[in-house]
């Protein structure tokens, strides 16, 4: 749990950083920091829906026809 709280206050600050150094607004860059987290989480949960629906299974069985079947690579 606390490798997953440093990556999101690392996350928190990229966001927070890239945006005020692209616009120079405190403001806007706070608005992105935590309007993008809330974004991704509510797609997320779209994406987590459909990732288990049939048609979607049909797909990426269909996608993987011919390909190798992908291999651990040793770490």
């Amino acid at each position: 749990m606390t490798k997953t709280l440093c990556f999101g206050v690392m996350h928190l600050i990229t966001a927070f950083s890239i945006t005020y150094a692209l616009t120079g607004s405190v403001t806007i860059a706070g608005a992105v920091t935590f309007l993008e987290p809330l974004a991704n989480t509510v797609l997320h949960y779209f994406f987590d829906k459909y990732w288990d629906h049939a048609r979607a299974q049909a797909w990426r069985a269909r996608w993987r026809v011919g390909r190798p079947a992908a291999v651990a690579q040793p770490g």
